[in-house]
């Protein structure tokens, strides 16, 4: 059965203080109730205080995750400030220090404080995570082997947390290499079936690794409830627009590996050794790397790849009705990601402040006004 490949967009964000710029708790004030109020399930807390994720409910296409994006975007922006708030969309705050910090008091976030310590603590980063509908885990498995090759694509074109407790980092997305001090995470190895995949899951909870499939935290997964495949690689980008160009990619990738898999065609699988050198070129340089082709066995630069990129998904773009998004990956491209654009505010200005302030302003960039969502079922 071919898969429905909806959409469902997740987004972590930032709540900034407006005289320091630093982050705060945002428990100090009614934004998280006044945001379930209005917003119901599309928020929901995170270990961190000042961290608020929104995620959209399930979308039938790029139109409605479109509308729902800009919307929530709006909304919770509008609820920052009425909150004496801002809303910042950034993979990482530029100077704040995880030490000051509050956990939310919640069992499940102390349970994960207490298995891992200060890994735990240290994980105050913002990601943006996309659910592609697909209810069959044996095509779910079969298409995220095949995708594993993309997610340092994806990535490149999300780098967007440059900076780390003041300091610049000289990567293009810093939030990889912190949350990958977690277990389980980064690009996993390929499974033959969802039997091995099942297997594999069961042998950790068994052995006392993890008590449910929710601890799998790899770049792209099957998620453990809903019956989507999550990638889960990307920074928070800057922009709603950026957002959307990057879930349309992901769904575009989803629709054509399942096209060929239909037709007992696939991607040659490498393994995960390989696919983490990209990944690694990916989060150091961004847009303006190389990656290596593996297939020819060369290096190329990242931006003649993602036209090869794009040439190759470009089939299903007008099905899906997505050729709109998909074409502001050429802005992307052509202005820089998220990490560019913080790294030429902070190169121009030397102050952090400044940059806080621009990543603010682009938070808010192009969503419209805040106003009334219709309620479906979460993501």
């Amino acid at each position: 059965m071919k898969p429905a490949l909806s959409i469902g967009i997740e987004e972590e964000f930032q709540t900034i203080d407006p005289e320091t710029r630093d982050l705060r708790s945002h428990i100090e004030s009614e934004l998280y109730n006044e945001g379930r109020l209005i917003l119901r399930e599309r928020v929901k807390q995170e270990m961190h205080q000042s961290v608020f994720e929104v995620g959209t409910s399930i979308c039938a296409n790029m139109q409605e995750a479109e509308h729902e994006v800009k919307l929530i975007r709006a909304n919770m922006v509008h609820l920052a400030s009425k909150n004496g708030l801002l809303l910042a969309a950034s993979a990482t705050h530029p100077f704040a220090d995880w030490r000051d910090q509050s956990i939310h008091p919640d069992a499940r976030y102390e349970t994960i404080v207490e298995d891992m310590q200060i890994v735990a603590r240290a994980n105050l980063i913002f990601g943006l995570h996309v659910h592609i509908g697909i209810a069959d885990l044996e095509t779910a498995i079969h298409i995220m082997n095949a995708a594993r090759y993309f997610l340092p694509h994806i990535l490149a074109l999300s780098t967007n947390s440059p900076f780390w407790r003041g300091m610049n980092t000289g990567l293009k997305s810093y939030r990889c290499k912190v949350f990958d001090k977690f277990p389980r995470t980064n690009i996993p190895d390929y499974f033959s079936s969802a039997q091995e995949y099942q297997s594999y899951v069961a042998l950790l909870v068994s052995t006392g690794c993890i008590d449910n499939a929710k601890k799998i935290w790899w770049d792209i997964r099957p998620h453990p409830v809903f019956p989507t495949l999550e990638f889960r690689i990307c920074d928070l980008p800057l922009r709603a627009d950026e957002t959307l160009a990057i879930a349309a990619l992901i769904q575009a990738t989803v629709a054509k590996l399942y096209q060929l898999h239909s037709r007992n065609q696939t991607f040659r699988l490498y393994r995960q050794g390989l696919m983490m050198e990209n990944k690694w070129r990916a989060l150091r340089y961004g847009i303006d790397g190389k990656l290596i082709d593996f297939g020819k066995g060369i290096e190329v630069p990242f931006k003649d790849l993602m036209y090869e990129y794009l040439e190759l998904i470009d089939d299903v773009v007008d099905e899906l009705g997505s050729r709109h998004y998909i074409n502001y990956i050429h802005t992307i491209l052509a202005n820089g990601t998220g990490a560019d654009r913080q790294l030429r505010v902070w190169n121009q200005t030397q102050d952090f402040v400044k940059v806080v302030d621009f990543i603010v302003d682009e938070t808010k960039a192009n969503v419209g006004e805040p106003g009334p969502l219709e309620f479906k079922s979460a993501s």
